[in-house]
């Protein structure tokens, strides 16, 4: 579906990995397959999503000595996520960032993914 699930504010400047944690540990359903890009290539993530029963796609970096292979067809999926931070750009405020602290730039980011969700639930005949 592409709805978001969990958020977690990080720095500007922030590596990608540091939000992963965050994420993991939020209630709701753990995941089966991880599909996120090069900027979450990191041993301890794979590592995790094997111990939770899961498995990792995620296409390696070109320093990583041993290039691990990702099944083109499952991360293909991976659009979803991408049509997801479309879905929350479209709202002007949140895309441009107008919030002057953390906590109210964090529960806009709650009510545009409030509104997504209620598109699944709303009769629309």
């Amino acid at each position: 579906m592409g709805l978001p699930i969990a958020f977690a504010l990080t720095g500007g400047e922030t590596s990608d990995y540091k939000g992963y944690l965050p994420i993991m540990n939020a209630d709701g359903p753990a995941p089966r397959v991880l599909l996120a890009d090069k900027g979450y290539d990191a041993d301890f993530i794979r590592e995790d999503m094997e111990r939770g029963g899961g498995t990792a796609m995620i296409p390696t970096k070109r320093n990583r000595k041993v290039q691990l292979p990702v099944d083109p067809a499952i991360y293909a999926l991976r659009n979803m996520v991408e049509r997801c931070f479309n879905k929350l750009k479209n709202a002007r405020r949140l895309a441009t960032r107008y919030d002057k602290t953390a906590d109210s730039y964090l529960g806009f980011i709650n009510l545009v993914a409030i509104r997504l969700w209620m598109r699944q639930f709303v009769n629309r005949s």
